[in-house]
């Protein structure tokens, strides 16, 4: 199938059916790329991504999810079956096929879910699962090896008692690995996860707690028949490997398991060169 050529837009917003606006990125020409991004931030956190990626010839999307970033701090549909129909009609309204879907984390759950019930008739050519939450993250009788509803009730907690300090202690802390002894701690990181987190709702964030941690997306993966590449770092201390890439793997048709030694769960901002090459790799093979 040939390429999308259609050129990209710069920035503008679509309105969805429910009325939510979402605010999208679109540079570029050539095969689309969509970058879908956690929980609690924006499209910004693509960055490093979406340069390198515009710079090899490639049209580069993403886009701030509902009551994310600069989208409608919704209160309502704050979980994962309209998340992934905004995503549809996001994709209808730019004409996208043949498209690459990229998700992190949250973003990764969103991917599954939509490439599974919308991606067929050309829409996607390949999928990536970056430290994503997929198949589902909560410890049930089905999936011993999760965590506990304590720890996502501990999220939700900070969220609803003060976010503000929640936004600093989370990327401060685990989501980059800067706990860890002898990590190259970067203020600028934490500052803009602080930023992006302060942009969005707070209602719309603490649902997303649920979607993220609940949702079960064992059938979305199993239904998906594009070339996906799941990639996970081995120290993600927010969505532990044993219990997400592990299993995910096994329940692809055509899944490609990297897993990164050391890497935290905000990689693809940490180790971005790394992360690139093999995501540049993945999409020319």
């Amino acid at each position: 199938m040939a390429s999308q050529t259609k050129s990209g837009s710069g920035s503008g917003t679509i309105t969805t059916k429910d009325g939510t606006q979402i605010f999208y990125k679109d540079w570029g020409t050539g095969q689309p790329i969509v970058f879908h991004h956690g929980w609690p931030l924006s499209s910004d956190d693509w960055d490093a991504q979406m340069l390198f990626f515009l710079a090899q010839g490639y049209r580069v999307i993403a886009h701030d999810r509902r009551g994310h970033g600069r989208s409608t701090q919704t209160d309502i549909g704050n979980e994962m079956d309209t998340y992934a129909a905004d995503v549809a009609e996001l994709a209808a309204h730019l004409d996208l096929k043949n498209a690459i879907h990229v998700g992190h984390s949250t973003g990764g759950g969103e991917v599954a879910r939509y490439v599974a019930k919308y991606g067929s008739g050309g829409r996607v050519a390949k999928a990536v699962l970056v430290g994503a939450v997929p198949p589902i993250m909560l410890k049930t009788a089905a999936n011993p090896g999760g965590l506990p509803i304590e720890v996502f009730d501990g999220f939700r907690s900070g969220v609803a008692a003060n976010r503000a300090q929640l936004y600093r202690d989370v990327p401060a802390g685990p989501f980059y690995g800067f706990n860890r002894p002898g990590a190259a701690v970067s203020e600028g990181v934490i500052d803009n996860w602080w930023r992006q987190g302060m942009m969005g709702g707070t209602k719309a964030h603490y649902d997303c707690i649920k979607a993220f941690s609940e949702t079960d997306f064992t059938e979305d993966l199993k239904a998906i028949d594009v070339p996906v590449l799941v990639m996970h770092g081995d120290d993600d201390q927010i969505v532990p490997i044993a219990d997400s890439a592990l299993l995910s793997i096994k329940l692809l048709k055509k899944g490609e398991l990297k897993v990164y030694k050391g890497f935290p769960h905000g990689m693809a901002t940490t180790h971005a060169d790394v992360i690139n090459a093999d995501l540049l790799a993945f999409f020319k093979a």
